[in-house]
């Protein structure tokens, strides 16, 4: 599905849910111009193309002492299709790696990791990243400060 495929009313019930996904159908409908009933068939279209895949609340990670933001540069020893699905299936079960992206460049993986504090970012290095057969490196860049986030497409 491409941008263009979305109509205008489309659109805006996707950036009205970026915004407040706790909408109700009555204030979703009167946000984007529509009755509460071709809204809600919309919406369920929406979610059956997979556009809209699933409903969460954001938490501040901070204040639920998760302060600590680290992105993590991994290289493997070996490029190979099995090597990667490996590597991947062991990220997948950490739930301190908030991303993991496959990369371009010198450098296989880029991970974004919280932590409570520098020393748990530490046991979660020692006890869990360098036991993951197949890492070469890892390279730590520790966050200073958030300047922005989002997590509200352009739509």
């Amino acid at each position: 599905m491409s941008k263009s495929e979305l109509d205008e009313i489309d659109r805006k019930l996707l950036r009205s849910l970026q915004d407040n996904g706790r909408l109700t159908n009555q204030e979703l409908a009167q946000h984007v111009g529509l009755s509460p009933s071709p809204c809600l068939r919309r919406l369920r279209l929406l979610e059956k193309r997979g556009i809209i895949n699933r409903y969460v609340a954001l938490l501040d990670q901070k204040k639920v002492g998760y302060p600590v933001s680290v992105f993590v540069s991994i290289k493997l020893e070996r490029q190979r299709e099995d090597a990667l699905e490996s590597f991947d299936e062991e990220i997948r079960k950490c739930p301190e790696v908030l991303e993991c992206y496959l990369m371009t460049g010198t450098r296989d993986y880029l991970l974004r990791v919280v932590a409570e504090d520098l020393a748990a970012y530490e046991r979660f290095l020692k006890q869990t990243l360098t036991r993951i057969d197949g890492v070469a490196s890892i390279e730590s860049s520790f966050a200073l400060n958030q300047v922005k986030y989002t997590n509200a497409l352009p739509i």
